[in-house]
This record gives C-alpha cells, structure tokens and sequence, in this order.
C-alpha cells in the first residue's frame, strides 16, 4: 500500500478542513456523510514516528496507511489536516466539521469516548520512558527526584501525574519538544507510548528506553460522536485488513517487525 493515497493533501494549518460548523452536505460510497467532496478529510497531530509524521513534503506514517484503506473503500482520497491533539480529543474539531475521522496514535479512554467516538481498536500500545544512554532508567524508582517530559493532553501525561509521585513533570505541547527537552538536558526522562520512543531511539544515537510500563492501552481512529456511518465503515475496513494480511504489511513496513499475536 502506497504510504500516502495519491493526490492526497497536507495542510499544516489548524485552521483547515471542513465548515465552522454546518453539517457535511457530501457523501462518500455508501452515503457516508464526509465534510469535503471527493475526500476523507482526516485530522492529526505531527510529529508522531512512525504514526504519523512529514517526510518529502508528504505526512506519512502507518496511521497514514490505514487511513488511506478506509478513504479507498469510500471511494475518496484522503487529505491530511494538522492541528492541536486536545482540539481532536476534546471533539471540538468534529464538531466543527474540520475532520471526517482523526488518526493520531489516540489511545481510546472513557472520557475520551464521552465526547467523540471511537473505531475498534487497531493498535496495542503501552508507555515507555526514554533517557539519554548515560542516563538510564531502568525502573520508577530511578526516576525519583528527576524531571520526567510529558505530552500535554495524553494519557502518559495522566499515568506520570498519578504514579511519579516523587518526581517533576514537566508538561509539553508535543513530543518533538519534549524530545528536544531532554536532547539539551533540560529533564531527564521522555514518558510517551512505546512505539514512538522505540522508534527515536532506534533512530537517534546516545538515547534508549528504559522500560515499558504495561497499561494495556489501544488506540482508535476517531470521529464525531453519533457518526454510526462512519464508524461502520473505518471497522469494517479495520477487520478487512486484518483477515486480508494487509494490515501485517503496513505493521512490518513501519516497525520492521510482525505484529504481536495477542
């Protein structure tokens, strides 16, 4: 699967999309009400590597791919707006009618799913946390008494709060300046979804992680709440590329490894 559906678009304006707030007047295949016609406008929030990240002028990323899936069987092009992760988690984007759907590693929450909906989950995830080599961390209790970098509006920044009792942290609006945080020594630690962090680390000299904490998390594609249209289609095209083995190709060709059995 091409990591981005020919023709798609990148907006990095949060100001893109949709209406201010007018109901989606086009369709996709299957009457599936969408806020531009001929596209599945999808919103996100950059930079998330592998998820979802800019390269060659293009986002891309495996959550770009499985997008690209849903917008091909509603017969549409997907087209990439970036904006703030708590406007896509509060709902105000949807409600808005800026996005149809938002794939953005979302880890799926009660009281996420109180305001916006949520696909069957398609990726298993825990947190992590990242330190510099010479700096290492290879339990929470290590942790005590330094400054641990958190993303603004996640759920590493809640599990941080609740369980580093005896340490700093220190709250950013996205991961590359929490990443730069800790680049230049102003914190220790970088707590975020495995998944990313093993990826910088893997791609970044002189950084490792140092453990995984199990929260059993999943993410989910999002959507406005009351979208049972929408939902209907983003789960069958998650199912779809399950049983196909499409979805075991796009896993190997952002992680380089299988996908967990379980």
């Amino acid at each position: 699967m091409a990591a981005v559906a020919a023709g798609a678009l990148f907006a990095l304006s949060a100001c893109g999309g949709g209406g201010s707030g007018s109901e989606p007047a086009a369709t996709g295949e299957g009457g599936v009400p969408l806020v531009k016609e001929g596209k599945l406008t999808t919103c996100t929030h950059l930079s998330y590597q592998p998820f979802q990240f800019e390269k060659d002028g293009k986002v891309v990323g495996f959550d770009v791919d499985v997008v690209d899936a849903v917008a091909k069987k509603l017969g549409v092009e997907q087209e990439i707006i970036n904006t703030s992760f708590e406007t896509i988690t509060s709902g105000a984007e949807f409600n808005q009618n800026k996005c149809d759907v938002a794939a953005a590693a979302i880890t799926i929450t009660d009281e996420r799913a109180g305001v916006i909906d949520f696909s069957e989950p398609y990726f298993a995830a825990n947190q992590a946390i990242l330190t510099k080599e010479d700096n290492a961390a290879k339990d929470a209790a290590a942790l005590n008494g330094k400054k641990i970098a958190a993303q603004a509006g996640t759920t590493g920044l809640d599990y941080a709060t609740e369980n580093f009792k005896d340490s700093e942290v220190v709250t950013y609006e996205d991961l590359p300046l929490s990443l730069e945080a800790l680049k230049t020594g102003q914190v220790d630690a970088v707590i975020n979804d495995n998944g990313v962090l093993y990826d910088y680390a893997a791609n970044n000299d002189g950084f490792t992680v140092g453990f995984d904490i199990d929260t059993g998390e999943s993410y989910g594609i999002a959507m406005k709440k009351g979208n049972a249209e929408m939902k209907k289609v983003v789960d069958e095209t998650i199912t779809e590329l399950r049983d196909s083995g499409e979805y075991d190709k796009i896993y190997k060709k952002w992680f380089g490894t299988e996908p967990p059995t379980n």
